[in-house]
C-alpha cells in the first residue's frame, strides 16, 4: 500500500489518467523524462522527429544513442516519434484525448494548461507497461515498500515526480479541467526550425 505521502502521486495520476480516458498513467520529474523513459522501454530506432519540436526531444535521441532522421511534418496539437507507438503529447490537453495502444508523454511545465511548474506523465494501456514504467521513474524500485527491501532487477532512473508538485497538480486539475476549452491549441509553427541551428549541422 501506498503511505500518506505517495497518495498524492497516485491520485493524481489516476485523475489525469481518468480525463484523457486513459487506463493508466506514470508521472515523472518532466515530459522528456517521460519520453526517455518510453524510448528505454520500447528500444525503437530509425526513428524520426518533426523539423518543429521542443530541442530536448532530438537531443534525448542522441543521448540514447538512436538512429534518427528529420521529418517534416506539419503537426498540430502532438505527434508520433516516427516508427514508434511513443506521442509527444507535451501541448495536447483534450478529454479523452488518449490514443490507445500508445504511449502518451504529457507535460505541466509552467507554460502548459495544467500548470505544475514542473512535471510530465506517461499515458498507457497496458499494464505491463505501467508497472515497468513506474519502476524505471524511480530508481528502479516499486513504492510499496523500502527500496533496500526490495531486489530490484531493473536499471531505474531518478525521474519521479515529487509529491509537493503531484498535490500542486491536484490543486490545480479541477480548474483545468472546466477551462479545457480554453486550452491553448499548439502547433509546429510554435517551434523554430531546428535543422538550422548549428548543434545539428556537424
Amino acid at each position: 500500500m501506498p503511505n500518506v505521502v505517495d497518495q498524492f502521486l497516485y491520485q493524481f495520476e489516476e485523475d489525469v489518467a481518468k480525463f484523457y480516458g486513459a487506463p493508466y498513467a506514470v508521472a515523472t520529474d518532466c515530459c522528456t523524462h517521460a519520453i526517455e523513459l518510453s524510448l528505454r522501454l520500447t528500444n525503437y530506432d530509425n526513428i524520426t522527429v518533426p523539423t518543429h519540436t521542443y530541442i530536448g526531444v532530438p537531443f534525448t535521441l542522441t543521448k540514447l544513442n538512436k538512429s534518427w532522421t528529420w521529418d517534416h511534418q506539419r503537426w498540430s496539437g502532438y505527434y508520433y516519434l516516427g516508427n514508434t507507438n511513443i506521442i509527444d503529447a507535451a501541448v495536447y490537453w483534450k478529454p479523452n484525448g488518449y490514443v490507445p495502444g500508445t504511449l502518451m508523454c504529457l507535460s505541466f511545465q509552467f507554460k502548459k494548461h495544467l500548470n505544475t511548474i514542473r512535471g510530465g506523465m506517461i499515458l498507457t494501456d497496458n499494464f505491463e507497461s505501467y508497472q515497468r514504467l513506474q519502476c524505471m521513474s524511480y530508481d528502479g524500485r516499486r513504492r510499496d515498500a523500502p527500496w533496500a527491501e526490495q531486489n530490484i532487477s531493473e536499471i531505474g532512473y531518478h525521474y519521479y515526480m515529487t509529491p509537493e508538485t503531484a498535490q500542486l497538480g491536484l490543486d490545480r486539475l479541477p480548474a483545468a479541467i472546466k477551462t479545457s476549452d480554453q486550452a491553448r491549441s499548439w502547433s509546429y509553427q510554435d517551434y523554430p526550425y531546428l535543422p538550422d541551428m548549428q548543434v545539428f549541422q556537424s
